[in-house]
């Protein structure tokens, strides 16, 4: 694996949450390494465009986390089982694409026999413990460092709330700042733009109008579901809750951020889920921001990548169709 296939993936890796819709939903999907992942109630299907231009896919039927535990149909629960699956999916989506985006056929036709794939599920699995010891240092404990080091030259930040408060900022911060700083690359501009080619024919499914290229470039690229909306309440939720746990220590502290990632990010859920479906409520005004972050993480897309994500919608469709159940949500 080259040094610029590495940083690819880790940043596909880190944008996971970010490129993804995890609420359960009709239709939702994931921009991948030049292509796009689209899912309906029980299918999936990822579309990629080769070097040589030509789109492959990979599609299969997949069961809903709530048919298949019960107990994932709860409050918190489910909101912590379907982001768990669209994870699991997406790695797998990601893997796929990078095989097919990094194969330009050369290898194989010099060798005239298969080629091995790029990318290995021992490097995807590499990327994952990377990325997740990535992810716990740059928005736990750099925050968490940093605040510390402020409160020693400001005491008044040292209570509860105000410490908590400046934490969130920071952190905050940071994740703006990430996402500029990755919006730089070649590479990851690419990314956003198929991510907007998601969005814009999600937004075209849900119109009621015939999926196709011209309807779906009319689209804005921002979606009120977007992982980028999720990312920005979660560190919302997390500065509110962080305020209601009296622990004293910088060890206790970065513990505590570990340990309640599960109960934020189901409690996030929840949020985005009751906002999605009350748009004039209060409580969608905390999803605001996330929209506005979307302007980072998606670009308009060409009618090049717009066709594979078309192409991904209609193939998750059709598998769908095949396996013969009413397209409703479980």
């Amino acid at each position: 694996m080259t040094i610029r296939t590495f940083f690819r993936l880790f940043a596909h890796v880190q944008m996971l949450p970010i490129l993804e819709s995890g609420e359960e939903t009709l239709v939702g999907g994931q921009a991948v390494m030049e292509g796009v992942m689209m899912r309906a109630p029980h299918s999936y299907c990822v579309a990629v465009r080769k070097p040589s231009g030509e789109i492959v896919t990979e599609e299969m039927p997949v069961a809903r986390v709530s048919e298949k535990r019960s107990y994932f149909k709860w409050p918190i629960l489910r909101g912590l089982g379907t982001l768990g699956q669209a994870m699991q999916l997406g790695m797998q989506a990601l893997k796929f694409s990078a095989n097919a985006a990094l194969d330009d056929g050369t290898k194989a036709a010099e060798s005239k026999v298969e080629a091995k794939p790029a990318v290995s599920s021992w490097m995807m699995n590499g990327q994952i413990i990377f990325s997740v010891v990535f992810f716990i240092v740059l928005y736990k404990l750099v925050p968490l460092k940093l605040t510390e080091m402020i409160s020693t030259f400001a005491p008044a930040i040292k209570g509860q709330i105000l410490f908590n408060l400046v934490d969130g900022l920071i952190r905050l911060t940071i994740f703006v700042g990430f996402l500029l700083l990755l919006s730089r690359s070649k590479d990851i501009r690419r990314v956003f733009e198929y991510h907007g080619a998601e969005h814009k024919v999600v937004f075209n499914f849900e119109s009621g109008k015939p999926v196709n290229l011209a309807n779906a470039q009319s689209f804005v690229t921002w979606h009120p579901r977007c992982g980028t909306s999720f990312m920005f309440v979660i560190m919302l939720i997390s500065m509110l809750v962080y305020m209601f746990i009296p622990v004293q220590g910088f060890v206790a502290k970065l513990a505590i951020r570990i340990a309640f990632l599960p109960l934020i990010a189901g409690l996030s859920y929840e949020l985005i889920r009751f906002a999605a479906k009350r748009r004039g409520s209060f409580l969608s005004i905390l999803t605001a921001p996330g929209l506005w972050t979307q302007r980072i993480t998606t670009k308009p897309p060409s009618d090049e990548q717009a066709e594979v994500a078309i192409c991904a919608l209609h193939g998750a469709m059709a598998l769908e169709e095949r396996q013969g159940g009413e397209l409703v949500i479980a």
